[in-house]
């Protein structure tokens, strides 16, 4: 029988790639750095075979002109590998993946699959931080977080709890982490893509609307209005939030909505719904606050999180 061993929330951002000189002299971003490096030696502490990453979608492998709410890679993984990470292929799991995908349609969750799933940094930062490419196999999970409407997190939270269910079934020895990326508050310049209002808005639902293929034709003017937009952190919300997953009590937070986390914490605050996952897919265990560190420089509030 499979066995869930560990269960990781890391904050994620290309600009830890791309601007990590210009933060090198701060003590706190190496705080985070250092608890990513933490997190990942206990993946390998616990001898993981396999880790379910749980992220969201930045536009770059799913569109509005087909948008899930949730969607799991069942064989093929490709990453787009843009500002510095993991490009190409990835170990999957085909075998595992598709038995998750059947167990969580036969729990009456329609999930979307896909046989060629491509990834962004939602998804990719944890395999460069964490798993290590192409070390760990890898079942992508994403949750759509930018394009409303989006799930419910009480949705969120029944499939994880579905997830766990289903992995505690699975046949053989396996030991599975199950890795959350994303959040906590920021806020990404990505309008709500039914009402755009300036021209930088326009600009981006149309390279939601048609960037399938041809996604890089927008990404110097996309990377320029997300690099300039300024930084909006809570730090106040991040650490409650990393309190509750420690205190074992992250249910509560289903009650709130998208609009009203949007408003505490930023849109970007919506990828908590990656976090309610994992932690309902490790039963709500307590765990541990490896790190909390305010980057506004990274424009995210940077926490990481893991709970055995």
């Amino acid at each position: 029988m499979a066995e869930l061993v560990l269960g990781i929330g890391a904050s994620h951002t290309t600009l830890m790639n791309t601007h990590w000189d210009a933060v090198n002299h701060l003590p706190r971003a190496h705080a985070f750095r250092d608890a990513l490096k933490q997190a990942a030696q206990e993946l390998r502490s616990r001898s993981v075979d396999l880790a379910i990453i749980v992220g969201s979608n930045h536009f770059r492998g799913h569109w509005l002109d087909l948008m899930p709410s949730f969607c799991i890679g069942v064989e093929e993984v490709a990453s787009t590998g843009e500002h510095g990470t993991p490009a190409g292929r990835q170990e999957s799991c085909p075998e595992a993946s598709r038995a998750i995908c059947d167990g969580l349609l036969a729990r009456e969750f329609d999930i979307a699959f896909s046989t060629r799933m491509v990834i962004d940094h939602g998804i990719s930062h944890a395999i460069q931080w964490l798993t290590s490419e192409n070390e760990i196999p890898i079942i992508p999970v994403m949750i759509n977080c930018f394009a409303p409407p989006l799930p419910r997190l009480i949705r969120c939270l029944k499939l994880g709890q579905a997830i766990r269910e289903i992995c505690e079934g699975l046949p053989g020895q396996q030991r599975i982490a199950v890795i959350a990326s994303g959040g906590l508050s920021h806020q990404l310049p990505f309008p709500d893509w039914r009402s755009p209002v300036s021209e930088d808005d326009k600009f981006l639902v149309e390279s939601w609307k048609n960037g399938r293929g041809n996604w890089q034709e927008y990404e110097d003017k996309r990377r320029s209005i997300i690099v300039n937009s300024p930084p909006r952190l809570n730090e106040a919300f991040d650490q409650a939030f990393l309190s509750a997953l420690c205190e074992g009590a992250t249910e509560a937070w289903v009650r709130s909505t998208s609009d009203e986390l949007t408003a505490l914490a930023g849109n970007g605050a919506n990828e908590l719904r990656t976090w309610l996952v994992m932690h309902a897919a490790m039963n709500y265990q307590r765990g541990k606050a490896l790190a909390y560190s305010p980057m506004p420089e990274w424009l995210t509030g940077m926490g990481v999180f893991a709970t055995y």
